[in-house]
């Protein structure tokens, strides 16, 4: 039995299926859809890279990523990434921080 899918995909996958002679259908989706569909190819991402760990499943979530920081309601996170950096600092120091919750 065949498996079927019906998600988004890397540009270059319909190449790579046609010299494959794989038969597939193509459409595009509405911005509504490709929002949401990113959404859900990030938790996709996440969840192999926390299974895996590995360099390449990171650079799937950081795609992921490049592509969401494109759509106009997240033009503005690299900004919003900068100024908690300035504000918050980053995770270079490598701190664990213990205590009761309040």
């Amino acid at each position: 039995m065949s498996e079927s899918y019906n998600k988004l995909v890397r540009d270059k996958i319909l190449q790579i299926l046609d010299s494959k002679g794989v038969k597939y259908e193509r459409r595009e989706a509405s911005p509504e859809e490709y929002k949401a569909e990113l959404i859900k190819k990030l938790k996709e991402e996440i969840k192999k890279f926390v299974e895996a760990g590995s360099a390449e499943e990171l650079a799937d979530v950081m795609e992921v990523v490049e592509a969401l920081k494109v759509l106009p309601e997240y033009q503005n996170a690299e900004d919003i990434r900068k100024k908690k950096f300035d504000e918050r600092g980053g995770f270079q120091d490598r701190i664990i921080l213990k205590g009761e919750k309040v």
